[in-house]
């Protein structure tokens, strides 16, 4: 009787606490490589082949381990890629709120999951084999049941606790933070048309997830990290499977080129190179742009400029290159106005707007894009702004 009791407190592993413990980060941690490899980087996004069995293996791992079925996922996820911080984008915590996203991102999936629309127009090329239909779909809560009888069999009562937090583990992390955190807190290398940020440099709890911005920039790219500082741990087990033929990239964001300095003319693989890095060199004008923003607060508020003209000049440092596509057109005119009252802002902010058209010009030809780049860094260079003016010739180096 007592040994039936014992089994029943602890299972047949009879693990102690700390050994429950290290079991369920290898667990959680299984899942979240699953859902950054195979439902992330090569069923969404196809940066990735998956050698059929270890794709089973992913597939079978999430449905014990979340129920979440292939198709709805990658529907869901490619939607909020199209739609990004507009209406229809599924999870954006510029529509719902921070706090919804954050605490409630798992009821805004499941809604989402119940469009058929979506399903159809985003779900495509995603596994429709007959294991997937008849059971990780069709009973895709199965999964989930079986898992709770493995950690009730393993660890007795404790085993409940497992599940519990195997079950809040992708809910809370990729739903939560990714989806909420991830467009809201954290730093960009990349002015990208949207509020994505980077929540950490180090992307190891989340599987490389967490460098969020640098995914939206280069959204088909099976690398998330950018930076030299930068760790993806999803990508390390990438080039482990590859290493072993499990697994071949399909797609990388391109690698930044710069021709020698004192390049002076500017050629179709300058234009190349500055599409290729668009966001980069966004990022970086942005960067310059806000410089001149602080300069001009302190200089406001040490000649006692209006303090309605300065506040608005905090906003824009605020919101520049981060997702200030999104604001509200009378805030956005607000701030434009602040900024246009500055000779030398309002040079930053049409200089800007003339960059970005040189790539949105999708319709025009080569040759008018080339002519446009280069009537683009005459005029910089003419600005009277040195920064402007550096940034300009550094421009002249991108390569393809």
């Amino acid at each position: 009787m007592e040994n039936v009791l014992s089994y029943l407190a602890h299972g047949l592993t009879q693990a102690s606490a700390w050994e429950v413990i290290v079991f369920t980060l290898i667990v959680t941690h299984i899942t979240i490589v699953s859902v950054t490899i195979f439902l992330h980087r090569s069923q969404a996004h196809r940066g990735l082949d998956i050698h059929p069995a270890l794709a089973h293996f992913f597939r079978f791992w999430l449905w014990l381990t979340t129920g979440m079925v292939t198709k709805e996922w990658v529907s869901i996820h490619r939607k909020h890629h199209a739609r990004c911080e507009r209406e229809g984008d599924p999870h954006s915590p510029m529509l719902f709120g921070i706090g919804r996203v954050m605490f409630r991102g798992a009821e805004l999936y499941r809604e989402e999951s119940r469009n058929s629309e979506t399903m159809a127009k985003f779900g495509h090329g995603t596994p429709n084999d007959w294991v997937e239909r008849n059971i990780y779909t069709k009973h895709s809560a199965m999964g989930i049941l079986i898992m709770l009888g493995i950690d009730l069999m393993l660890f007795g009562t404790l085993g409940l606790a497992v599940w519990a937090v195997q079950m809040a583990w992708i809910p809370f992390w990729a739903a939560g933070v990714v989806n909420g955190i991830g467009h809201y807190w954290g730093y960009r290398n990349f002015a990208s048309p949207d509020t994505s940020t980077n929540v950490s440099p180090w992307g190891i709890i989340i599987g490389g997830e967490e460098l969020h911005n640098n995914h939206h920039a280069y959204g088909t790219s099976a690398k998330f990290s950018s930076k030299w500082y930068e760790f993806d741990i999803g990508w390390f087990y990438i080039t482990i499977f590859r290493a072993l033929g499990l697994i071949k990239v399909r797609k990388m964001a391109p690698k930044l080129e710069l021709e020698p300095h004192g390049k002076k003319g500017i050629d179709l693989r300058t234009l190349q190179g500055v599409i290729a890095h668009r966001y980069e060199i966004l990022g970086r004008f942005t960067g310059l742009m806000r410089q001149a923003c602080f300069d001009e607060i302190k200089r406001s508020k040490q000649s006692g400029g209006v303090v309605a003209h300065t506040e608005s000049l905090v906003s824009a440092t605020h919101w520049l290159g981060r997702g200030d596509e999104t604001l509200a057109q009378a805030e956005r005119d607000r701030i434009n106005q602040a900024l246009a009252q500055t000779p030398s802002l309002s040079t930053w902010v049409h200089m800007r707007h003339d960059l970005s058209r040189l790539w949105e010009g999708s319709s025009a030809s080569s040759e008018q894009l080339l002519h446009d780049l280069q009537a683009w860094c005459q005029r910089a260079q003419q600005s009277g702004i040195t920064s402007l003016e550096e940034f300009a010739l550094r421009l002249r180096r991108y390569a393809a």
